[in-house]
């Protein structure tokens, strides 16, 4: 495709920061892209908590500086690189990537890119791989849920949290989802209106264990810290307690006899590096969270839609936990 601009915006972090302060909209050349390689004019890029703890320095990957942030969107191919076959031009997809996205355009490995399901917008599409690919090894690949077990949802009106009380119920599960906001507890309720919503205030322990009548089988914890603790009071025998993240900023440690007296298993969580470690799985976990939005078993949420130029409005909403879903940034 001709035409093409010599430049473009993209968020640039050049220092890492607490405030964003080493961040900002910047004017760059558009990447030409390498062998194997496709540019994507960006349609919209979703945002996670990972993308804006990288700009602190303080995810598990910290890429050099500077660097675009930003680790899904979805757009258009319009140009392709050497040994790339042109009849991607024009083809709409959603990809994701270590970082890179917060731009108008990304230059992205051809064999990334999966294609945009129909019944998805721009922002749905830029928003759902990411946090459903994350629950769906969470709960298939290292709970191996079954139907009918009960599953804590912590962190629920986040972007991971959400998708993962939407998967669960697809899965069969019973859910309880928890929130600290009573408008947060409402959204998850109507929107996908799992068995109990509750709030995430220390006690709920104790709501679990009579909810579910003994405890959780599978608790999805992305908070940590006095939320982890407290989930191993409410854990069932034989139960999976996954660890996601530590968006609370503290990092829990377990006494071992508590796993051993409760006979549960505590498991880490990273779907990347699942997918990088076991490729064929990885694709076939991919494939499967791609067939369940083309078909309609699962169901993104993406309400929160900005311009690329209000990028930092959208950190910041993320920041102070303003956000139900995915915060998404569009040209």
């Amino acid at each position: 495709m001709t035409d093409l601009p010599a430049s473009m915006r993209a968020v640039m972090v050049r220092e890492l920061s607490p405030d964003l302060s080493g961040c900002a909209l910047e004017m760059v050349p558009v990447p030409v892209p390498g062998e194997g390689e496709v540019l994507v004019q960006v349609r919209a890029t979703g945002l996670g908590f990972p993308d804006l703890l990288m700009t602190r320095g303080e995810y598990q990957f910290k890429p050099p500086l500077p660097f675009t942030s930003g680790m899904e969107c979805s757009g258009t191919v319009v140009a392709v690189g050497p040994g790339v076959d042109e009849t991607l031009i024009g083809r709409d997809i959603a990809s994701g990537a270590r970082f890179v996205c917060m731009a108008d355009y990304v230059a992205l490995p051809a064999e990334h890119l999966r294609a945009k399901p129909a019944r998805l917008d721009w922002a749905e599409a830029a928003s759902y791989r990411s946090g459903y690919l994350t629950a769906y090894v969470a709960l298939v690949r290292r709970a191996q849920l079954q139907p009918g077990e009960w599953v804590l949802v912590h962190g629920a009106a986040g972007g991971v949290g959400l998708a993962c009380v939407d998967l669960a119920k697809a899965l069969g599960a019973r859910v309880v989802a928890t929130a600290s906001t009573p408008e947060k507890r409402q959204a998850i309720a109507d929107l996908y209106a799992p068995d109990a919503v509750i709030d995430s205030a220390p006690g709920f322990y104790q709501q679990v264990r009579d909810i579910t009548g003994g405890g959780a089988d599978v608790i999805f914890d992305p908070v940590g810290g006095d939320v982890f603790d407290e989930s191993v009071r409410c854990i069932a025998f034989d139960g999976r307690l996954l660890v996601i993240g530590f968006t609370s900023g503290r990092i829990a440690t377990l006494p071992s006899n508590m796993a051993m007296i409760k006979g549960f298993s505590l498991m880490g969580v990273r779907a990347g590096e699942y997918g990088r470690r076991f490729p064929e799985q990885g694709l076939e976990n991919q494939t499967a969270v791609d067939n369940m939005a083309a078909n309609g078993t699962i169901h993104p949420h993406a309400p929160t839609r900005l311009p690329l130029s209000n990028w930092t409005e959208a950190f910041q909403m993320m920041q102070e936990r303003k956000v139900v879903g995915r915060a998404v940034l569009l040209p």
